[in-house]
């Protein structure tokens, strides 16, 4: 949990922020961190999309209407998010659409850990040390218990 002062109602297109200033991060690092990032970035996505696909709007024309306020240089399309009434982009202080602060972060926070503990895990799994083509011959004769080759009916 983030432990530092931080307003009450936030505006509900935060999410797309983020998108945009981590995919403006990505531009400055290069390798395969840079693919990772994007993808963290259009993960991001996933909310106002999600929001437009349940109002019944077309989500991609929405998001690109989304982008373009967002990326505009002078910071005056920060604060647009989904207006689900009519199917376009609004300007969600304007309209009081907030949010609590703590749950968006508490919600982001959660969603990171679980992503990093799905990774994590895959990484474990996937140990290269089995995958070399002469570890099935070293694992030959294992797992076959205490009872191995004594040829009882399994005593």
């Amino acid at each position: 949990m983030v432990m530092r002062p931080i307003p009450t109602l936030i505006v509900s297109c935060v999410s797309l922020q983020l998108s945009r200033a981590l995919r403006d991060y990505a531009r400055t690092i290069p390798g395969k961190a840079q693919l990772f990032i994007n993808s963290y970035a259009k993960a991001l996505e996933v909310i106002p999309r999600q929001l437009c696909d349940n109002a019944g709007f077309d989500a991609t024309d929405v998001l690109n209407k989304l982008r373009q306020k967002h990326a505009l240089a002078d910071g005056s399309g920060k604060y647009f998010g989904v207006d689900v009434n009519t199917g376009g982009v609004v300007n969600t202080f304007d309209a009081f659409v907030w949010e609590p602060a703590l749950v968006k972060l508490n919600a982001i926070q959660s969603a990171t850990e679980a992503a990093c503990l799905i990774l994590s895990v895959d990484e474990t799994v996937r140990n290269p040390k089995s995958e070399a083509p002469d570890a099935a011959a070293m694992g030959a004769g294992r797992g076959m218990g205490r009872g191995g080759m004594r040829g009882g009916r399994g005593r």
